[in-house]
């Protein structure tokens, strides 16, 4: 059996999964999820309180705070609630200046884990709905009326907005744009099948009476977020969508950061799913969500394993018959180029084509959920930066969650 055959299974299914998102978006309850009118402000109009947990946020939060503010919704229905969670920086002192702001609240806490904080907001407030935003996150100003109308059907527990990054500078940045522009496509078409299972700090919504319900935020491995995402789901609830309500995040900028990033959110599923909601995973009862959106997100694990140790086999292979092909050759007349370059000679293999299907599928998924949510700026260079990088950046975290899962190994936040 040749190393590519063993590839073959996860490549179909790679592409059997993009292929299905993009029959999702054009079902019914993605159309009329797209059609939503952003909510109408009058006397029904529910009071919102949204909360922002900070730890060494100083340079953000008031950006943040100011963004909330700026929310297209009536100030007696909005309230934001700032959250200092033991910061050791300037966080107190920049939260301070909006100590006397009729809309805010202001708390200071001794540090304990972003879930404390977000327990400690939500004591503060009667509001019919919670909203949490990260302190390095920004939305747009219509955001909160786009995602009310989510909430019409009371079995809905909570709302995910369209997140993209935050003007992306750096090239990694760029490839995180794209990626995020992905996922907003990604959670459109999940949701109307009742399959997200993590609803992401920066401005996800809650029902308040199904948070009291559940019991508040727990530690969830350091993704908390998702935690309570697959609480509510086992609860019988509903996640919902909101794909023209906008928010900005900013992301790591170097490689080392997102690796970290991500190995804390990949460890964080892995050990939600093994260790609180195993039961999820295949269970006819919680429909798409069991029985294929929580398996191929495992799959994907695995076989984004399996297919980097396959390309560095292949890689390490080519090396080693180059170098027995050239053995004895003067490496002057081995680099000099000979002829030219003709395409149609390029060999093309099935492996090689399903590979160019999912990757081209994959692009077509981000462009479709740039237009989706509107969101502004060029993508060019985050397509770019995807189609080139993407792929061996992602086996690294992913190599390091499983082995951090496998060998019990705890990593600090940051």
């Amino acid at each position: 059996m040749s190393p590519e055959s063993v590839a073959y299974p996860f490549l179909f299914i790679a592409i059997y999964f993009e292929v299905f998102i993009l029959v999702t978006l054009l079902s019914k309850p993605a159309r009329e999820a797209r059609r939503r009118a952003p909510h109408a402000l009058g006397t029904a109009t529910p009071s919102v309180a949204v909360i922002v947990p900070c730890y060494n946020e100083e340079a953000t939060v008031a950006r943040t705070a100011e963004s909330l503010l700026a929310l297209d919704y009536p100030a007696d229905k909005l309230e934001v609630i700032l959250v200092d969670d033991g910061s050791t920086d300037g966080t107190p002192a920049a939260m301070a200046r909006y100590a006397q702001h009729p809309q805010v609240r202001v708390i200071r806490k001794e540090n304990g884990g972003k879930h404390t904080a977000l327990n400690a907001g939500i004591a503060m407030t009667h509001a019919d709905f919670i909203g949490c935003l990260d302190a390095d996150s920004f939305v747009e100003p219509d955001a909160l009326r786009e995602i009310m109308p989510s909430f019409t059907d009371g079995r809905v527990a909570a709302t995910t907005a369209a997140m993209s990054v935050y003007e992306p500078k750096k090239l990694i940045e760029h490839m995180q744009h794209a990626e995020y522009v992905f996922g907003i496509t990604f959670r459109h078409a999940i949701a109307s099948v009742n399959g997200i299972y993590v609803t992401p700090g920066p401005f996800s919504f809650y029902r308040r009476s199904v948070l009291e319900e559940l019991g508040g935020f727990r530690y969830g491995y350091q993704t908390e977020d998702m935690e309570m995402a697959l609480r509510i789901q086992q609860a019988g609830y509903r996640i919902e969508n909101a794909p023209h309500a906008r928010v900005y995040t900013k992301v790591p900028d170097t490689v080392g950061k997102l690796i970290k990033q991500r190995v804390r959110w990949t460890t964080g599923f892995l050990r939600n799913i093994s260790n609180e909601y195993r039961g999820l995973v295949g269970s006819r009862r919680h429909g798409a969500l069991g029985v294929l959106v929580l398996p191929t997100a495992l799959l994907a694990i695995g076989s984004g394993i399996l297919l980097f140790f396959l390309m560095l086999f292949q890689l390490t292979q080519g090396a080693i018959t180059t170098f027995q092909l050239n053995a004895g050759i003067p490496l002057a007349y081995s680099l000099t180029p000979r002829g030219s370059l003709d395409w149609f000679y390029l060999p093309a293999t099935f492996y090689t084509l399903l590979g160019i299907a999912a990757l081209i599928a994959a692009l077509s998924l981000i462009l479709v959920g740039r237009r989706l949510s509107r969101t502004p700026g060029t993508i060019a260079l985050g397509l770019v930066s995807y189609t080139l990088f993407y792929g061996f950046v992602v086996p690294l975290w992913l190599v390091g969650a499983t082995a951090d899962v496998a060998f019990g190994k705890r990593r600090s936040w940051r």
